[in-house]
């Protein structure tokens, strides 16, 4: 856990898991964040940053492992670009599943997905 967090990650998690949201650093600027899963916690965030659903948002993780589940399988060259993550924040347009909520990928057949080396992540 990063020395700059003020609670317990177990606290957060618990956080989360009831469809709390949270703001969060990451390497370009303040995220907003919840579980992806939860419909209401996402709503919260549309209705936060006044951000029509059909819009999507921009799903963050640590690793290509934790969005692998939204995603069509990738190609071997696709799968390699998520997993050597640049210096830099980058977002991939990547082909979503069709069991991907809406709530994430609006009217898109992608999804747009971050992967960070951010310690917060």
């Amino acid at each position: 856990m990063p020395p700059f967090l003020p609670i317990s990650s177990r606290s957060l998690a618990a956080h989360l898991k009831r469809g709390g949201v949270i703001a969060y650093p990451t390497e370009s600027c303040y995220g907003l964040g919840c579980d992806p899963r939860n419909r209401r916690a996402v709503r919260r965030i549309l209705k936060l940053k006044q951000r029509p659903q059909r819009k999507g948002l921009i799903l963050i993780a640590s690793h290509d492992r934790q969005v692998e589940g939204y995603l069509q399988p990738l190609p071997l060259a696709e799968r390699s670009r998520l997993q050597n993550k640049p210096a830099q924040a980058v977002t991939y347009l990547m082909p979503a599943r069709s069991s991907c909520p809406r709530w994430l990928r609006g009217e898109h057949e992608t999804l747009a997905v971050r992967l960070t080396a951010h310690p917060f992540a």
